[in-house]
This record gives structure tokens, sequence and C-alpha cells, in this order.
């Protein structure tokens, strides 16, 4: 039996095209945007516990945990950063607590 191998490609057409690179823009800039605006906080937040030169800080991961007493749910960062007026790098956990209360678990070499 021979093979009939008479397959049409179609193009997309233009409009579609357009429409997919707008939304790729967008969630590119989206995901940037958001991106920034968690190290601004973070960057914030070292201020505010003692560390007011940090530069080439990265998010390393993001954990939310919960009190098994109170049930309550907080976030936890694992950052790392460099803190200019140590001259070290710093690896270690923030901790978001209750009512904007924040700790550290920073370990500078």
């Amino acid at each position: 039996m021979p093979e009939n191998n008479n397959t049409e490609v179609r193009k997309l057409p233009r409009k579609t095209i357009i429409t997919i690179a707008i939304m790729i823009i967008l969630i590119g800039g989206a995901y940037i945007f958001l991106k920034s605006m968690k190290e601004d906080k973070l960057v914030e937040v070292l201020n505010s516990l003692g560390h007011k030169k940090v530069s080439e800080l990265q998010v390393i991961n993001k954990l939310e945990v919960e009190d098994k007493e109170t049930r309550y749910k907080t976030k936890v960062y694992k950052v790392m950063f460099f803190d200019n007026d140590l001259n070290k790098t710093c690896i270690g956990f923030i901790h978001f607590g209750r009512n904007n209360q924040y700790n550290e678990d920073l370990d500078c070499k």
C-alpha cells in the first residue's frame, strides 16, 4: 500500500503572531516588575535589621511555614547578598512574622 504524504502546513495569521508577541512581552515585564519589587522589599527589611548597604541581593528560595500551635502561616526567604559595610557575603534566612516583625538568621563570611 503506498503512503500518501500530502500534508498541508498553514502559516499562523499575522494578528495571532502579534498577539502572542505582545502577551510574551507583558508576561516578561510583569515577571521583572514583581521580582524587583520583592528584592526592594527585602532590601528595606535588611536595612531595618542593620544591614544598611546591601548589593547583589539574590532570593534563593521562598517557603511558607505554619506555626503548629496557632496555625498561623508566615513566609521565610532564603537570601544571599553582599554587605558593603562588612565587606562580606551573607547568606541565610529572613522570617516575616506577624505585625511586620522580621527575624534573621544570617551567616556572613
